[in-house]
């Protein structure tokens, strides 16, 4: 599963903040006395004092980055189109989940552009190297599965399934799985990256099987799986593939540290420097960064 999605978590607690502004105006009225927006910006610190870091690094990671890195609406639309092709049935429920509606999340998902787009201009990668990663390339496809904890139970629902009874049905009855049972064992459209997240076996299995086959069952430390593919995308020509799998080489050579590390050369950069005393911690990295460089400077 994408990376954007253990780090919207993140993000869940800071979007209500992010527009929180500090200044005279009256946002509140009561015979007792007026709250002010600096005082609702002052409570706000000190109760959620983290939030609001991180309210403060989206708002900045955006007017920084959007400077140097432009994303259109149409990348932002077929990175959405990309999440709930991965999520399926289950995208309500990932927006539900991190109190997003889908407006913010597309604005999540253009700030995650932004980042790549700043990491991602800086590596560099062959034609050597494309080409031996389109070779072991896999085109995305739509997989559901049914996860038992024996293999008697596997067998049985082998047996059902040859008999004509429905994989959706038998997933719900018999599925361990709690994230794709109750969707009939739903896993979504999964890609070539994705599939790095699957145990080794699952994976495996997915190479022998074609679209509307139906696996033996599958023995992992997980219990005993039966797959289906039901759908698969087109492999294409490498010249036409060639830009995308070019980014997805980049992107898979970008491990957090290396991003940090651009992300706070950008902000360097741009000069930031936050002013409130109560707020210096949501930019620890680079005041580190800046610590270093000018003890390199003294000497």
């Amino acid at each position: 599963m994408k990376k954007w999605i253990l780090s919207a978590s993140l993000v869940a607690g800071a979007v209500g903040l992010a527009g929180c502004g500090a200044g005279d105006d009256v946002v509140a009225t009561s015979k007792a006395g007026d709250v002010t927006q600096q005082e609702l910006y002052d409570s706000m610190k000190e109760k959620y004092s983290p939030q609001m870091e991180q309210a403060l690094q989206e708002v900045m990671y955006k007017k920084v980055l959007s400077e140097k890195y432009e994303v259109s609406d149409k990348e932002v639309d077929k990175e959405l189109k990309k999440a709930k092709e991965q999520l399926g049935p289950q995208y309500e429920a990932f927006l539900a989940q991190y109190n997003l509606d889908e407006k913010g999340f597309k604005d999540f998902l253009k700030l995650e552009l932004l980042r790549e787009k700043a990491a991602l201009s800086d590596i560099k990668v062959t034609d050597k190297e494309v080409k031996e990663y389109y070779d072991k390339w896999q085109p995305p496809m739509k997989i559901r599965h049914i996860l038992v904890e024996d293999e008697k139970k596997a067998k049985e629902v082998e047996d059902k399934l040859a008999k004509g009874e429905k994989f959706d049905a038998l997933a719900k009855e018999y599925s361990s799985d709690p994230g794709s049972a109750q969707n009939g064992g739903d896993l979504g459209w999964v890609d070539s990256q994705s599939r790095e997240q699957f145990v080794p076996e699952f994976s495996k299995a997915l190479d022998t099987l074609k679209k509307g086959e139906i696996s033996k069952p599958v023995k992992s430390d997980l219990g005993f799986h039966i797959i289906e593919i039901t759908d698969m995308k087109e492999k294409k020509l490498f010249k036409d593939m060639k830009p995308e799998l070019t980014k997805e080489l980049k992107q898979s050579k970008a491990d957090p540290e290396t991003i940090q590390k651009k992300l706070d050369k950008e902000l360097k950069a741009a000069d930031v420097k936050v002013k409130d005393e109560d707020l210096k911690g949501a930019f620890g990295g680079l005041s580190d960064s800046d610590k270093k460089s000018d003890k390199e400077e003294e000497k």
